[in-house]
């Protein structure tokens, strides 16, 4: 699909979601996604994302996790307004996320 006909901000909402669950799964699976992160939209963003998990596995606020969601939707709709090529990538990471996180429940 052209990434022209994707919507910015939801493609970003949804990464931004799997982002945040990322930070909490397993080393590897994170490493895994912090690799194709990278890969994607640069090294910056894999410490971006170690940041992240820092703070979603160790903060002692109950929204930690909202609040790392809210960062990182605004700074992937960033991303997607100055780089929109990237939304169909984007959104395929999000999808082999997905697929790749364990179910809870």
């Amino acid at each position: 699909m052209d990434s022209s006909v994707r919507h910015q901000p939801r493609v970003a909402f949804d990464a931004a979601r799997i982002l945040v669950d990322m930070s909490g799964a397993d080393a590897g699976l994170f490493a895994w996604y912090g690799d194709q992160l990278a890969v994607l939209l640069g090294p910056s963003y894999r410490r971006e994302l170690l940041a992240t998990r820092n703070e979603v596995v160790s903060s002692p606020r109950v929204n930690a996790r909202d609040v790392e969601g809210g960062k990182w939707r605004v700074r992937l709709e960033d991303v997607l307004r100055a780089r929109p090529d990237v939304a169909e990538s984007l959104h395929q990471l999000t999808l082999s996320a997905r697929v790749r996180l364990p179910r809870v429940g």
